[in-house]
């Protein structure tokens, strides 16, 4: 049993607990503000109501536990924000695909539940972005945003993926089973992946349903979710989500690709072997103007000796236009 409320103490109560006595804790913080509620042996259901828009997200116990405040993600990124929140939670690697969370969501339908808010956003990644779209469906009209997705683990659809195969046993075929199907309901969905993760890919490209965007974020590789976390990405999408994401704002939001370390190395790496020097010359003359670092100077030097190995030479930078005045 959790004794505080102080988030810092609260946490490390958290983290001193087994899996079973974090459940217990867990159950008393959701019944002060929602609710909490087993769903079979393998899943919960965590639902804290606050305001008039719903995030429902879907998280495994693991992924909850290793976050610093030991709780699952929904609850603050909806406190941030003042909103309500619904987690399924998932002991392991389920896939959720379990006729009792098939009834849950049958039952939040049959109740009006997601009548009752102005807003509902699903959000997931990986497994969990599989979850978010498949069970959308659940409340038509709804906002999804589902990282790296899959659309299936059906081995008939997607033998050729080798990754999760002692998973194929599971049962993608019933109710809330083909993600890209179960989307068909939702006002938008944005689906974000790195095209050159080759079965990242492949899974997006069986979401060709019209109200769908396939939002690619190449150089990021497997860890997308975390990505945008860093960037301070997920914050700015959850927030335009609320009122009406469309594409346009994505792109936006997605310029702090600039400015972020890791898909810059990315960058530079795929420009040098590669060999398009021109490209990687003038990239690190940027980052070295605004990072230093001996690492993009070396890289630097060694695109311009290419260059002039080549007979050719790096521009000097642009200047900037100034401003015409109108008057």
């Amino acid at each position: 049993m959790v004794t505080t409320t102080d988030p810092a103490a609260q946490a490390a109560e958290l983290a001193g607990l087994d899996d079973s006595a974090w459940l217990e804790a867990l159950d008393a913080i959701a019944e002060e503000r929602g609710y909490f509620e087993p769903v079979g042996p393998d899943h919960a259901a965590c639902f804290t109501d606050e305001g008039p828009v719903l995030l429902v997200t879907f998280e495994t116990m693991t992924a909850a536990r290793a976050r610093p405040d030991q709780l699952p993600q929904g609850f603050s990124l909806a406190d941030a924000r003042g909103w309500s929140q619904l987690t399924i939670l998932a002991r392991d690697e389920t896939w959720f695909r379990d006729r009792r969370v098939y009834g849950y969501f049958d039952r939040l339908v049959d109740d009006g539940f997601f009548e009752d808010f102005d807003r509902v956003i699903f959000y997931g990644a990986g497994m969990c972005g599989y979850a978010a779209c498949a069970f959308s469906v659940a409340a038509p009209g709804a906002t999804v945003l589902a990282v790296q997705p899959y659309a299936t683990l059906d081995p008939l659809r997607a033998g050729w993926d080798r990754r999760h195969r002692d998973k194929r046993r599971l049962n993608f075929t019933d109710r809330y089973g083909f993600a890209p199907h179960m989307i068909e309901a939702a006002d938008r969905a944005f689906l974000f992946y790195d095209p050159q993760v080759d079965a990242d890919a492949i899974h997006a490209s069986f979401f060709t349903c019209p109200n769908t965007s396939l939002v690619r974020m190449p150089m990021l590789g497997d860890n997308i979710a975390s990505d945008l976390v860093r960037m301070q990405v997920l914050d700015t999408l959850l927030d335009e989500a609320a009122e009406g994401l469309r594409p346009a704002a994505i792109h936006r939001a997605l310029r702090a690709r600039k400015r972020y370390l890791p898909y810059l190395r990315n960058l530079i790496g795929r420009l040098r072997d590669s060999g398009q020097w021109m490209r990687l010359a003038k990239v690190t003359r940027l980052l070295t103007e605004r990072y230093g670092g001996r690492r993009f100077q070396k890289l630097h030097d060694e695109a311009l000796t290419r260059l002039k190995a080549a007979g050719q030479t790096l521009p000097p930078r642009p200047t900037a236009r100034r401003p015409v005045k109108v008057s």
